[in-house]
């Protein structure tokens, strides 16, 4: 046995080592994914078969991955739906499940595939990481079995989840977590009984991982930023894109900013169901970014993010979202005041009858105020101011506080909220606050085409 004096330089070099392993930037990647989908079908398919399928689009991320280690990446997001696709029962998923352990068991598939049973597709991703030393983040499903002792067990004896894995440059699964906010549809997964909240530590930073329908609620998603203190959030999406406030870049690229975090966001790529929109996103804007609805092809984004964004020179300062809206004299109702509705959410509108104006209108406790000017009114096109403070019940429960200045489709006010794909007037400028009731606040422009327009907005 060494004496304690000789065991002290060890310490020290250790550690000396692990700081110079850590950086204060990486290269990130994401892969918008066009997945191969199976036949629907309400009867399982062998295993055999659902483990070709998966190998299928396995085969397309694997090229990916080794593009994006060529490259430079420290690590990769995939999507949601990513190497299974969806179009399932609870009975036809159960073929393309396995067992995914937790990562506190410290397991590394590629060199260990049959530690835990069957785990082919766990093994091949890991063996993709580990042959290309990167971070790799998938989404795959987890089978985990219960028995009537459980109140909640599915009649099937078994629990199904909607699973975000990752591994390590080595291999090793370092996180594992179930999706708790399931979408509609999702049926053939259960939601575990407590959401998740999971994070790893990289030399790169502190991260996080949720997925798709999980970044609108308070638990993982809020709770991963405020309380967890990550410093970049993984997000596989299988996101369709919604006019005017649920579209995939310009939304996730807000919440980036708004959460003053790095968001990684890998989408599925299907336009026959406008699945489109990738991303990799820093507090300051979008590093990288894609929409693409003209083709049926897949796309890889590279990009270099700071790896502890709140402490960079280039994160902007923390924003008091309603300092400005508190100050401006709540305005009474007027005649122009009127709904329309949204996504199925009433909004409260009040229309820009002038070239030049400043107006506010509330809905319960939310104000926006809206300060612009117009090179131009015209006479063809209507603009309006929009509310809404409601709870949001469509596709499931979030409540919502939106202030939003929109064109209609067309000069009859019945159309406020309705799609719109082009625009002519110029607004020399405009300025929207609101009173809102969180901290947790997400400023999005979009433009003709819903295209991101980085650099041409600042938050004041």
């Amino acid at each position: 046995m060494l004496p304690s004096q000789a065991l002290l330089p060890t310490v020290v070099f250790a550690l000396t080592a692990l700081q110079a392993l850590a950086s204060d930037t990486f290269i990130a990647a994401v892969y918008e994914h066009a997945v191969i989908l199976p036949d629907p079908t309400e009867e399982p398919v062998s295993p055999e078969d659902a483990l070709a399928l998966m190998n299928k689009n396995m085969d397309v991320l694997e090229r990916a991955i080794r593009e994006a280690a060529q490259k430079g990446a420290h690590i990769i997001v995939t999507p949601e739906d990513g190497i299974y696709g969806w179009r399932f029962t609870r009975e036809s998923v159960y073929p393309y499940l396995e067992d995914i352990p937790d990562p506190v068991v410290n397991w590394i598939p590629c060199t260990d595939p049959s530690r835990f049973g069957p785990a082919p597709v766990q093994e091949r991703l890991s063996c993709m990481a580990r042959n290309n030393s990167i971070y790799v983040a998938a989404n795959i499903g987890d089978k985990k079995p219960c028995n009537s002792s459980d109140p909640k067990c599915p009649s099937d004896g078994r629990y199904h989840y909607n699973t975000d894995v990752v591994f390590d440059s080595q291999g090793k699964l370092v996180a594992r977590y179930h999706k708790y906010n399931l979408f509609l549809g999702e049926d053939h997964f259960n939601y575990p009984k407590e959401p998740e909240a999971v994070t790893f530590e990289t030399p790169f930073g502190k991260f996080g991982i949720f997925t798709c329908f999980d970044i609108l609620f308070y638990e993982p998603a809020v709770v991963l930023v405020s309380k967890m203190q990550v410093d970049t959030v993984l997000f596989p999406t299988a996101w369709m894109n919604f006019l005017p406030f649920l579209t995939a870049v310009e939304f996730h690229s807000a919440w980036a900013m708004g959460m003053r975090v790095n968001v990684l966001a890998a989408n599925t790529h299907n336009t026959s169901m406008e699945m489109t929109g990738s991303g990799i996103y820093a507090p300051a804007g979008a590093r990288a970014y894609s929409y693409n609805m003209e083709t049926e092809d897949g796309h890889l984004l590279i990009a270099e993010l700071d790896a502890h964004p709140r402490l960079s020179p280039a994160s902007p300062p923390a924003v008091s979202w309603n300092s400005y809206a508190l100050s401006v004299e709540r305005f009474s109702q007027n005649d122009n005041e009127f709904t329309g509705i949204i996504f199925e959410d009433p909004f409260t509108f009040t229309e820009l009858t002038k070239p030049v104006g400043n107006l506010t209108v509330c809905q319960k406790d939310l104000c926006c105020h809206l300060s612009y000017k117009m090179a131009e009114k015209r006479d063809d096109e209507v603009y309006v101011l929009g509310v809404l403070d409601d709870l949001h019940v469509v596709e499931g429960q979030y409540y919502l506080q939106i202030c939003t200045l929109l064109k209609c489709l067309s000069t009859n006010l019945s159309t406020c909220g309705q799609p719109v794909e082009t625009a002519q007037t110029n607004f020399e400028m405009f300025s929207l606050s609101g009173t809102f009731g969180t901290s947790y606040v997400f400023p999005e422009v979009l433009y003709s085409g819903v295209q991101l327009a980085p650099g041409e907005f600042e938050v004041m």
